[in-house]
């Protein structure tokens, strides 16, 4: 059984990969936390499967955290991980529940929707404002919508890097509960990328794409010490995917993911409308081509025109040198 009901709480989705938290969960965490002190709420986390350290969850806002940590819910399910956040939220009387937006939650969220009869909204980026409506990204970023949600349960998806990890130390008392697993659930079952020490594509703040202009796979070394000497992951654009010089995991654009980083370093990409709707809303975006007329340069904050193969290994001598530099 899960807690005392308190009918206006906060219920947070706390994604592990591995035993351990993403950035992405603290964020929603700390997303969470905010809007449970704006309604005089409490902030729960629901953790699914086997936790390091399910309690760090609090550092940022969680006043509880519910686990149910059976060995089935270890690998991402989306029937059996929809009924045990439904449980959560219908013994706890959470009203609203929070999510990152990635391919877990879109496994979940609209199944969960149904089930509570809970009115949805993916992509926010903004707390919901005084009259309750909440701000997301349209029309590939050319655009906001203000959507306001009339069920008494909400669901709320937030977008990566949209409002940033808070840290707000909480009491954070763990409490586990029991699931009923269905075996026989094996439909629907979503397999995660590892990328060794990368931050995953959507969570990363810096982010190194290529595109064709890198004329092959034989040639993506350059980007790889580029995006190392700074901590970056590597992107790369749908003819580059579709080629098969990089895995689709990391096209982003229209058809692709879209991410929010903090710095977008595009290389050798024409910068088209379908590539720029993945992209648009990164707050620094910097652009190396050849051909001036590049239309990725109405977009970018910073241009070089140059070739990228001259170009790039002295951008990266620089910035190797720069930390050095910080370092001493």
């Amino acid at each position: 059984m899960v807690g005392t009901k308190n009918i206006n709480m906060v219920l947070v989705f706390a994604e592990q990969q591995n035993g351990n938290f993403k950035k992405a969960t603290f964020e929603a965490i700390s997303y969470g936390a905010q809007l449970a002190a704006k309604q005089g709420t409490e902030c729960a986390a629901v953790v699914l499967g086997a936790a390091d350290n399910p309690t760090q969850l609090a550092t940022y806002g969680a006043d509880k955290i519910y686990q149910a940590g059976m060995a089935e819910l270890n690998d991402f399910n989306s029937k059996n991980y929809t009924d045990a956040i439904a449980k959560a939220a219908e013994e706890s009387g959470a009203n609203t529940i929070i999510f990152s937006d990635n391919v877990t939650a879109r496994g979940i969220a609209p199944r969960l929707s149904v089930r509570l009869k809970a009115g949805m909204v993916s992509g926010a980026i903004a707390l919901p404002a005084e009259d309750g409506s909440i701000k997301k990204s349209v029309f590939s970023g050319k655009a906001f919508a203000h959507i306001k949600i009339n069920t008494d349960k909400k669901i709320i998806s937030l977008t990566p890097n949209a409002v940033g990890v808070v840290e707000n130390q909480k009491a954070g008392t763990l409490e586990s509960f029991d699931v009923a697993i269905n075996d026989n659930s094996i439909t629907n079952q979503s397999a995660q990328v590892a990328s060794g020490d990368t931050v995953p594509l959507g969570e990363a703040e810096l982010v190194v794409s290529g595109g064709r202009g890198l004329k092959g796979p034989e040639n993506w070394g350059i980007l790889e010490e580029l995006a190392d000497s700074i901590g970056a992951t590597l992107a790369c654009s749908r003819p580059v995917a579709d080629s098969d010089w990089r895995p689709h995991h990391e096209h982003v654009g229209q058809t692709g993911g879209t991410i929010r980083p903090n710095l977008y370093i595009a290389v050798g990409i024409s910068g088209a409308i379908q590539h720029l709707a993945g992209v648009n809303s990164s707050k620094t975006i910097v652009v190396i081509n050849t051909d001036p007329e590049a239309p990725f340069f109405k977009a970018a904050d910073y241009g070089i025109v140059g070739d990228a193969f001259e170009v790039v290994p002295k951008l990266t001598a620089a910035l190797k040198e720069f930390t050095a530099a910080q370092s001493n």
